[in-house]
């Protein structure tokens, strides 16, 4: 029965981790109407998936330091009374946030909980130097790095497509418009309002409409390459999202001396993937449409600095979180073009600094409950 709590319990989290982070790595894509959501998500699970494969490979360093390994004394370590609560309070922690349509961090979810229930199981035994060497510090400077990558990449590019003497096009802005028309009504206390749609056709500012670059290289626009190595930065990102995501998953997977990891692995990218496809649309909408507007160039950029940091992260074992590092990026963007939701900005910061005491609170909730009911 204990077995299956934890199996549930890590399954759980693989889900909605795929809900919340499945999406960002094509973000972008949607943000910009590069492509429809169906199609972006579809990318990102196809090359979430195949960073997952590569997992095993090259990410063992990551998957022995979500095991635990280092940092509970050894007599406790992979035992069901630290394993049940800390997948279950990360898990809970990002259903919450995936409910409210919060872009959260399952690593940071983790962290939290194997602080808190480390805390209440082993108290001062807990090796609390590599907790926040490992995992706090690269957390912290993950966002921080993407922020100003993507800023002065973003700056790097602007100046040599000027130089390449690539313009962006003004656009002429066609669609319906919703007009709310005042009717007469017999009662003189009352207006009754019709809505009518009517096609409207305006020229617009560049900042009010998809950008269009005009130009040529060998007889292929501008455009459709920037469409073609954005798209492809995308599914870089989700690569790199599964290479680094899916150790963090399988560390927990390690009590199970029995089970073949390569069956835990096909299991968690398998529910991650279905994570994805049934529960991100909240999700997907605050990441692409709500924080920033974005063209296909500050898309591709974004990406590019997100792809670079994580990967990079992932051979080295540094736990960086793809959220914030994706969102960081995204963030950077924002501050070159100063067009930004700042409500929404604070509010994602908000549930960030919240995701990790709540994942704590909770570890040491359920740890306290099993050892109370069931040990």
């Amino acid at each position: 029965m204990e077995y299956l709590i934890v199996i549930f319990a890590i399954l759980l989290i693989s889900y909605y981790n795929g809900a919340n982070d499945n999406i960002k790595g094509v973000a972008t894509l949607y943000g910009c109407d590069t492509v429809s959501y169906r199609k972006a998500i579809l990318w990102g699970s196809f090359t979430t998936a195949t960073g997952s494969m590569f997992a095993l490979l090259l990410a063992q360093k990551l998957i022995e330091n979500f095991s635990g390994k280092g940092l509970f004394p050894s007599e406790i370590l992979n035992t069901l009374p630290i394993n049940i609560p800390i997948a279950l309070g990360a898990g809970l922690t990002v259903l919450l946030a995936t409910k409210i349509g919060m872009p959260v961090s399952t690593t940071h979810s983790i962290f939290g909980a194997l602080f808190g229930t480390g805390l209440v199981a082993a108290g001062s035994a807990v090796n609390f130097t590599k907790l926040f060497s490992v995992f706090l510090i690269p957390l912290l400077f993950g966002p921080l790095f993407a922020f100003f990558l993507s800023f002065v990449l973003y700056k790097f590019f602007r100046s040599v497509r000027i130089k390449l003497g690539i313009d962006e096009e003004t656009c002429v802005c066609v669609g319906e418009k919703i007009y709310n028309i005042a009717l007469p009504v017999n009662t003189s206390s009352n207006i009754l309002l019709q809505e009518v749609k009517k096609i409207d056709a305006s020229v617009e500012s560049i900042s009010s409409c998809k950008k269009i670059y005009i130009a040529e290289f060998f007889g292929i626009s501008a455009q459709s390459i920037l469409d073609t190595a954005h798209f492809i930065s995308a599914g870089f990102v989700s690569f790199a999202r599964g290479l680094n995501d899916t150790p963090k998953l399988l560390g927990l997977f390690i009590f199970f001396n029995f089970i073949d990891p390569k069956i835990s692995l096909l299991a968690v990218a398998a529910v991650m993937l279905t994570g994805g496809f049934l529960s991100s649309k909240k999700v997907s909408e605050t990441i692409s449409k709500k924080i920033t507007p974005l063209n296909d160039g500050q898309g591709f950029t974004a990406n590019f600095a997100t792809g670079l940091s994580v990967i990079t992260g992932s051979l080295f074992g540094l736990p960086l979180s793809t959220t914030h590092v994706s969102i960081g990026a995204i963030f950077g963007i924002g501050a070159t073009n100063k067009d930004k939701n700042k409500k929404l900005i604070k509010e994602i910061i908000y549930s960030w600094v919240l995701t990790l005491p709540v994942a704590a609170i909770l570890g040491a909730l359920f740890h306290l409950i099993i050892v109370k009911f069931i040990y």
